[in-house]
Parts: C-alpha cells; sequence; structure tokens
C-alpha cells in the first residue's frame, strides 16, 4: 500500500511538470489520491461507462463516499497515533498525496491555510516537499522535537531530537530505507544507496576501498587545479562580474569527480561541457537532465522514453537517459581495456567496479553464487549514476552557496584567509601538508551544510516489527511495524539548544574553538579545534553504518576549492546603481534563502539573480 501511494504521489509529480494546469491532471489527481487503489479502479472504469450528466451525480457521489472514507482512515490512524504517545499534527492530506501536491504546486496560496487560528493550519506547515527549510525548527518549539503527523494514509513520526536520530541511523535493521522514496535512483541499475541487507554490505564492502587516501590526495590536486582555472575565467569578467557560480562549481565538481572518481582527467573550459565524438549531448547536459527529472524515472520505464508521441520533454530525457548510458559504457570499456593492457594508473571508484565485475563474471563462468561477489554490468552504472548524484551535485551546490555566503560576509573572507596565508608560508601546499591545517576552510563547509545543506529530511521507516524510540530526555516511544520516520535534518542543524540563539546565523567561527586566548594571531590557527556536538546533531552525511563513503571525498574538494579562490581572489557582490555595500550584502542573502528542493536537492531558486565580482589580491 505504502509502494502504490507513494508511486501515484510520483505520478502526478510527473504529470504536472509535463503539463501544470491540464483538468485531466486534476481528475487523475483526484481519483489516485485515494488511498483503497480497488475503490480508484471501480470509479474510473464506472466513469468511463456513464453520460455526461451522470457523470456529475456519480462524481458528487464518489466525492461524498471518499469523505467518509477519508475521515474514518484519519479516526483509525489517530488512534494509533495516541497509542505511540507523542504530540500529534492531524492533516486532512499526506505529504505524498498526488491531488495536494498538484494543489499547492499549482496554487501555492492554498498553503496560507497554515495561517488558521487555534492551530486548525497546522497541517499545511508540515505536508509540501521541502516545508522544513522554511520551517526550520520552528514547529518543534512548538510541539516539540518528535510528533506524528495523522493522514489518511499513514501515520508519519518526525524527529528533530539528537538522541532518537542518532538512534534511527545508527539502527540500520531496524529502521531501513523505504525502497519506494528511492526506486527512482535505480534507474540504470541498483546501487549502494538503495540496497539493503546482505547486498547493501556486498555494495559496500567493493565501493569503501576506493575512497582512501590515495584518492585523497588526488582530488586535492584535482579540485585545486580546475579551481585556478575557474577563478581565472571568472576575474576576466572584470568588473561586471559573473553569474554562472552554480552552473562554473558544478562542472568543477563533476570533472573531480570524472578524475578521482573514474579516471577521466579534462581541462575545465572543455571536458564535459564539450560533446564528445559519437554524441549529440555533453556528458554534463545528459547527466544535468537525468538528475533534475529524477522523480520521472519512477513512473516512466527509460525504455519508453524516446516514444515519437511523447511530449519533447520526455523525448529529451530520453535522449539524455540514452546519452549518459552510453558516456558509461564507454568509461567501463576503456577502463577494461587499460587494466587489459597493464596501463591503469591510480585506483579509483572506476577500476574497483570493475574488478568486482569481473569477480562477477568469473563466479558465473564457474557456477559459483555471484551475488555475494562482485557487480553485474547493470550494478557499475547505477553506482556511477548514484555516486554522481551524490559526489557531483550535492558537493557542487555547497560550494555554490558557501562562495555566496562568503561574498556577503567579508569579514569571514579575511578570517579564511588568515589561516591560509600562514599554511602557504609554512607547507609545499599538497594534500598531505595543507588538508588537515585548513580547519577554517572546514568550518566553512561546515556551517553551509548547516544552514543550506542539500538534503533537509532523511527518509527511514520501522521495519516489520514494533521499534522503541528514546529521545534525549529518556522517554520512550513504540512506533509500529512499517512506520514513516522523517528526520528532519534543517530543525536539527538550527535547533537553539544546541546551536545556541543565533542559530540562524550564518558564522562558520562557531564551530572553532580557541585554546590560545592572548597569543599571536598566527598561533590562535594552529590552536583551534573543533567543537564537540551531540551524536544526531550535525548530520548531512547522515550517520551509522550508512554514512556517506564519499563524506572525506567531500571535504577534501571543497576545502581545496575555497582554499585556492581566497588564496588569491577577493570576492564581493556587483552593485546595482545607487547601492549601498549592505544593499549588496542584503541581495546575497536574499538570493541564497530564496532556495527550494528541485528533484531531491535543495538550490536557489534565481541563482543568478546577484553577480561576483572576483578581485585578485595584490
Amino acid at each position: 500500500m505504502q509502494h502504490t501511494r507513494a508511486r501515484n504521489a510520483l505520478v502526478l509529480e510527473a504529470t504536472v511538470r509535463i503539463r501544470p494546469c491540464s483538468l485531466m491532471s486534476l481528475v487523475v489527481g483526484f481519483l489516485y489520491s485515494i488511498s483503497n487503489q480497488d475503490i480508484a479502479t471501480l470509479i474510473c472504469s464506472i466513469w468511463l461507462k456513464l453520460p455526461s450528466m451522470a457523470i456529475l451525480l456519480f462524481l458528487g457521489t464518489s466525492i461524498l463516499a471518499l469523505v467518509v472514507w477519508t475521515a474514518f482512515s484519519i479516526f483509525r490512524n489517530y488512534q494509533a497515533a495516541r497509542r505511540i504517545g507523542l504530540p500529534i499534527v492531524v492533516s486532512p492530506v499526506s505529504t505524498l498525496n498526488p491531488f495536494w501536491i498538484l494543489l499547492w504546486r499549482g496554487f501555492p496560496a492554498i498553503l496560507s491555510l497554515k495561517h488558521l487560528p487555534f492551530g486548525l493550519g497546522t497541517w499545511a506547515r508540515c505536508t509540501s516537499m521541502g516545508w522544513a527549510f522554511q520551517d526550520k525548527h520552528k514547529l518543534h518549539d512548538e510541539i516539540g522535537p518528535l510528533f506524528t503527523l495523522v493522514t489518511p494514509a499513514a501515520n508519519e513520526v518526525t524527529v528533530a531530537d539528537p538522541e532518537a536520530a542518532y538512534a534511527v541511523l545508527a539502527r540500520r535493521k531496524d529502521y531501513i530505507k523505504p525502497a519506494v522514496m528511492y526506486e527512482q535512483l535505480n534507474v540504470f541499475g541498483r546501487n549502494l544507496n538503495t540496497v539493503e541487507g546482505e547486498d547493501w554490505q556486498r555494495h559496500r564492502r567493493l565501493t569503501a576501498p576506493s575512497f582512501n587516501e590515495k584518492t585523497s590526495s588526488l582530488v586535492w590536486e584535482e579540485a585545486r587545479r580546475q579551481a585556478r582555472d575557474m577563478a581565472s575565467s571568472w576575474s576576466q569578467q572584470g568588473p561586471q562580474g559573473t553569474t554562472e557560480v552554480v552552473g562554473d562549481t558544478a562542472t568543477l565538481a563533476l570533472h573531480v569527480l570524472t578524475c578521482a572518481g573514474f579516471g577521466e582527467s579534462y581541462p575545465f573550459n572543455a571536458g564535459v561541457r564539450k560533446v564528445a565524438e559519437g554524441h549529440a549531448m555533453t556528458y554534463r547536459d545528459s547527466l544535468s537532465l537525468c538528475l533534475s527529472n529524477i522523480i520521472t524515472f519512477a513512473i516512466i520505464p527509460k525504455r519508453y522514453l524516446s516514444y515519437p508521441f511523447l511530449p519533447e520533454k520526455l523525448r529529451k530525457l530520453g535522449q539524455a537517459v540514452q546519452e549518459f548510458q552510453q558516456y558509461m559504457e564507454e568509461m567501463l570499456a576503456r577502463e577494461r581495456d587499460s587494466g587489459a593492457k597493464g596501463t591503469s594508473e591510480t585506483p579509483n571508484l572506476m577500476s574497483a567496479l570493475v574488478r568486482a565485475s569481473d569477480e562477477d563474471a568469473q563466479a558465473r563462468d564457474s557456477g559459483q553464487r555471484s551475488s555475494k561477489l562482485g557487480f553485474t554490468d547493470e550494478e557499475i552504472f547505477g553506482n556511477i549514476f548514484a555516486f554522481s548524484l551524490a559526489g557531483h551535485e550535492t558537493t557542487a551546490n555547497t560550494v555554490a552557496y558557501a562562495l555566496v555566503l562568503l561574498a556577503a560576509h567579508p569579514q569571514y573572507q579575511d578570517w579564511v584567509r588568515e589561516e591560509i596565508m600562514q599554511i602557504q608560508d609554512t607547507s609545499a601546499g599538497d594534500y598531505n601538508s595543507s588538508f588537515p591545517r585548513l580547519q577554517r576552510c572546514l568550518a566553512v563547509m561546515y556551517e553551509t551544510l548547516r544552514l543550506y545543506g542539500s538534503i533537509v529530511f532523511i527518509p527511514r521507516a520501522a521495519s516489520d516489527e514494533s521499534q522503541e524510540l528514546v529521545n534525549r530526555n529518556g522517554d520512550g516511544f513504540v512506533l509500529p511495524p512499517s512506520t514513516s520516520v522523517n528526520l528532519n535534518v534543517q530543525a536539527l542543524h538550527t535547533d537553539p539548544k544546541t546551536w545556541g540563539s543565533d542559530s540562524l546565523s550564518w558564522r562558520p567561527s562557531r564551530w572553532l574553538t580557541d585554546s590560545s586566548r592572548g597569543t599571536s594571531s598566527v598561533k590562535k590557527t594552529e590552536s583551534q579545534t573543533f567543537i564537540s556536538l551531540p551524536k544526531g546533531s550535525f548530520i548531512p552525511w547522515a550517520d551509522g553504518p550508512r554514512v556517506c563513503p564519499g563524506q572525506k571525498f567531500a571535504q577534501v574538494e571543497f576545502v581545496a576549492v575555497v582554499a585556492t579562490l581566497l588564496g588569491k581572489y577577493r570576492v564581493k557582490p556587483v552593485l546595482e546603481t545607487g547601492q549601498t555595500e549592505e544593499d549588496g550584502r542584503k541581495a546575497l542573502l536574499e538570493m541564497v534563502d530564496d532556495s527550494a528542493i528541485f528533484a531531491i536537492t535543495l538550490q536557489m531558486n534565481q541563482p543568478r539573480k546577484v553577480a561576483l565580482v572576483w578581485e585578485a589580491l595584490p
């Protein structure tokens, strides 16, 4: 049932993208919002056989029946929620209700229902996609760190308690990834993000060795090279600045990934920006289209996307799928050829996947069980796509947000640059001598992820047995089997109990403590250490056994880029006529705060609204 509800929500999401004002979309959305799919099927079959006047009468009767059914479902789920013992928010719709998705996307004013008095509109605050980014910790301040959202479809427990959040992430067998929420990531094959149980252990075992110190060193050098070229390109724009920070950081991150992850090295102004021989689209564009339309893959199998009767947008997506598949096949063929000739250089993710694939093939040839040994080619492609999402889009977004925020806070540019200058004077600039000492750069990353992380919630579900969840006060609550559990990452990252009264302010210095008060500023940069936080209070890469394996990869890349840029340049907003520096700062902050969930990650709505000028330091 849960799978069907979520799939129907995704159906409508794809429909809205194509024809947001379609009357047929409204009708389909209404019918598929029914929690009982047998009733929905019956209504559709009867409707098609009725004359037009009878349809109106039948539709009215159906709506009345559905209202009664909804009321009964809410009452039933409310009784179950009372047994959990958490504060309750009752909603007439669920976050995955396709009719509701169509309604609030087409008519955002409907969300004004949240302003109804006496708490009658509380449900409207927490049932739209990405609501947590706008609400921060406000709702939890009002009703508590954990609450149950009662809907006609199911009960959903929202968690903003660090102790409880960490328990959910640490107990991977008790709280599993809901398969339907991750199914679209299987478009090119099953991968580390989507598998569970023994399959997950196999994927983790085969991919984890690729994320080592040699890889980190390669990431460091490649990120610095890309950043130098990117900064040179930006500085050449002169006083008019650049509005392509988001697009260019995406190119940079993709180049770093293809080099360190797949063994493909490109110059910043070429590479994935150029259409390769035998292709009609660039690597970057084909991947970007696949990522931005990821929800569609849960609805329409990729093999159908090139049908000529489909809308142009879907046919373009079908072309992107074919192009990206071809790019991956070519990378795989080159890696196998290099391995066979003994010319493969630094081990990377691709070489590890290929070795695992060869082991799988050998096992099948000898009649052994291959499921516990290596990868199929389809699993290689699935993991390439998954790591492209995790290692490209999320890191690029973080770098872009950080650069805009640094432009809005010039005092933190000076703060970071002080550390960079000291390290440049005392190290060779390589990974081993530089990265561990660039703590302020890493603090900038952490603070950016805290307020503008790509993921604002992490979905989990209780296993097929009841699970106890304990909060930081020691209170325990028993969740029924298969209960949806949403970790509110944004609320955890802005909880005043953890982060203080300025929890909504971007202040990278909060991450470091200084144990050398009274000494010179140069020595202070060496003596700073990171603060200790309660487990579960900062989870941009999740936590526990399923913590993101590319966490160090992303950290090294970010620090290398920021250190390279701020070591030689100062960034500031381009001011419009009559604007003051404070006006420019406010415009930048408005640009980052005007963000929303696109596909599955947080992104700025208008990333080109304010240009940034990069001035070389004397």
